[in-house]
């Protein structure tokens, strides 16, 4: 049985990171090539006689560091160790560490066992150990993303816009913009044409680009543009062709023209890991003249997917058979995506800021290196490239390999769902501790300059709405689509989810990174899991009091510049309520968020406006409120 020696009252050793004279404690991801000082304060009441630094590369051995003993003060031992990244690993590609120190005593051995990568305990035994992560040297990520809003927008059920589209042959329109309920299957996992649409297109775009810098937005996240069948286009039929549906090329000329007028930046979403079936491609059907893999073995696509028998056997992307997978380790199609003049490229040059990338995990390491390469040679350096990881990206191993997303040649960001589940454990199981651990674990695994590009979600189009989620509680209870297409919250569950909505997006828009608004959520928009999680956004009915309160945190993220990339620290979090700030310096915010139901006193020594009411902080937070305090000197 593994023994927490802090049960028993032992006093426990401070740790300290120093980097170029900084305390840098609270990070554990550092450029190849850096002098990192540790040092270490032990209580003489602990008994050490000596500490060692326990570090194993990722996969090999344990290398044992003995620190050296330096001074002693007022029953306090120092030791101390420089560790140069150099000699650590060779480069930054084999830059992942797991560490531990040990407090060697005469009759036994302590161990640091930590939880977040920051707190610890000691045991009796080796447990938890800390993650190092070595990053390239002069890894950077775009700092014009660092402080912006995001807004992700499901083109066809944002906004229809005032301009005729001729809608294709074979596609369905729902015209009932208000109550239509989108196309969904009898159950999970049946078959689904996915050709019914609500005609939402990038006229509709551009038509309410100054709705959306009214709340702050400088980034547009939009879902697939390219020609495809579907209404999600996931299941791409032409890469270099703007959907006709979606206004074509004309649209998309103009909506990039018009964002750049009004400061706004877009960034599409890049599915280079499966197309559609019917695709250019692919051709399963045979619409674009036997030109593709299925319909003619001598196509210049056919070694662009696998066929175990030609031609109806053939790798998809998770068994689904209208989305046939893309080979990307044939050097054609890689090439055809992130080389010379390839797809990235395209649309760099055209005038986007950026790539989210689709299953990240299922594309390679080759891929994803070239894809930064020639992403960053197209802008100057200035594109983003964002990665769907669900799990701390540090680390992930996928398909039994170990990811290299954050070390300086791959990604500059990725979706943040540890934060989603962090933050609905905090409003839903008032958990602050669980939250605060999430938080400072992606901090401290992260680069700096990836924690401050982060993709904040509170939902997607992956998952249910944010104020569904937070409004229903039906744990256990399983429902039928038929039922879930047609159930809304009460207005009662409705009120209590609005409330943590507010706080939910509060703390969004104030923690390390940028926030991404899932189109509706602002409004109000309900909706359990996809294509539910999908309806029309409800223009001139929108819920004013979530809007206005959406519009305070945009315009909080335009004039503060802590937000952008200032220090993070958790200050307190037990049960219902957490605290933490963000700094530079001498200024400094502090966000407190409170899930009781009862008052909550935090006393701060100094003079502090709460800039979402504009009112003087009295040292008492509402229930169910969050307050955000700019930091006024000394009371």
């Amino acid at each position: 049985m593994l023994t927490k020696i802090s049960e028993y009252g032992r006093q426990i050793p401070t740790i300290k990171k120093i980097l170029d004279g900084k305390n840098v404690s609270n990070r554990g991801a550092f450029p190849f090539g850096c002098l990192l000082n540790i040092v270490v304060e032990v209580p003489r009441k602990l008994g050490a006689s000596a500490v060692v630094l326990r570090v194993c590369r990722d996969g090999e051995a344990d290398t044992d560091m003995p620190l050296c003993f330096t001074s002693t003060n007022e029953g306090i031992d120092v030791y101390t160790l420089e560790l140069d990244t150099k000699k650590l690993c060779k480069d930054f590609s084999d830059g992942l560490f797991y560490y531990e120190f040990l407090f060697l005593r005469g009759f036994d051995t302590l161990f640091t066992d930590t939880y977040n990568n920051v707190d610890f305990s000691l045991t009796d035994r080796s447990a938890g150990r800390f993650l190092l992560l070595v990053h390239e040297q002069d890894f950077k990520t775009p700092e014009w993303f660092f402080g912006r809003t995001m807004y992700h927008i499901f083109v066809d059920r944002f906004c229809k816009g005032d301009r005729d589209i001729e809608v294709r042959p074979d596609a369905v329109m729902n015209n009932d913009w208000e109550n239509g309920i989108p196309q969904y299957p009898k159950k999970n996992g049946d078959a689904l044409s996915n050709n019914v649409f609500f005609g939402g297109n990038l006229f509709g775009v551009v038509e309410k680009l100054d709705h959306l810098r009214s709340m702050g937005v400088g980034v547009i996240y939009l879902s697939p543009i390219f020609k495809a069948y579907s209404n999600h286009k996931y299941d791409t039929g032409n890469y270099l062709e703007i959907d006709s549906m979606f206004g074509g090329e004309e649209a998309f000329e103009l909506l990039i023209a018009e964002c750049k007028k009004r400061d706004i930046r877009i960034i599409l979403d890049g599915v280079f890991n499966h197309t559609g079936d019917d695709s250019i491609y692919f051709d399963r059907y045979g619409k674009y003249g036997g030109v593709g893999a299925y319909t003619n073995e001598n196509s210049q696509y056919r070694d662009w997917f696998n066929f175990k028998s030609y031609p109806n056997e053939y790798e998809t992307w998770w068994g689904i058979e209208i989305l046939p997978r893309l080979n990307s380790n044939n050097g054609s199609c890689r090439d055809f995506f992130v080389g010379e003049g390839g797809v990235v490229e395209h649309y760099i040059k055209r005038g986007i800021s950026g790539w989210r990338l689709d299953v990240a995990d299922e594309l390679s390491d080759t891929f994803l290196d070239r894809l930064r390469e020639t992403a960053k040679k197209a802008s100057d350096g200035e594109a983003v490239i964002i990665g769907e990881v669900w799990e701390n990206a540090a680390e992930k191993i996928a398909y039994g390999k170990r990811r290299r997303y954050l070390r300086g040649s791959q990604l500059d960001s990725v979706m943040n769902y540890p934060f989603r589940n962090g933050i609905l454990a905090f409003l839903l199981d008032k958990d602050a501790e669980f939250f605060a651990d999430v938080l400072k674990a992606i901090y401290s695994t992260y680069p700096k300059c990836v924690c401050d590009s982060l993709m904040n979600i509170l939902g997607t189009h992956d998952t249910e709405r944010i104020i569904t989620v937070l409004g229903e509680e039906r744990e256990g209870i399983e429902e039928s689509n038929d039922v879930l297409a047609h159930k809304k919250l009460s207005k009662e569950e409705k009120e209590k989810a609005v409330k943590l909505l507010k706080i939910a997006a509060s703390v969004q828009f104030t923690v390390y990174g940028v926030p991404s608004v899932f189109y509706g959520d602002e409004a109000g928009v309900e909706g359990y899991h996809d294509p539910f999680c999908r309806r029309t956004y409800p223009w001139g009915r929108e819920n004013t009091e979530l809007l206005e309160h959406y519009r305070i945190l945009g315009a909080l993220r335009e004039n503060e510049p802590l937000l952008a990339d200032g220090d993070f620290c958790v200050e307190y979090a037990k049960n219902m309520q957490i605290v933490y700030t963000r700094s530079s310096g001498e200024q400094k915010l502090t966000v407190i968020a409170n899930v009781s139901k009862e008052p909550f006193e935090y006393a701060l020594n100094e003079n502090c406006t709460d800039l979402i009411s504009g009112k003087a902080y009295c040292g008492n937070i509402a229930p169910l409120s969050c307050v955000i305090l700019k930091r006024q000197g000394d009371k």
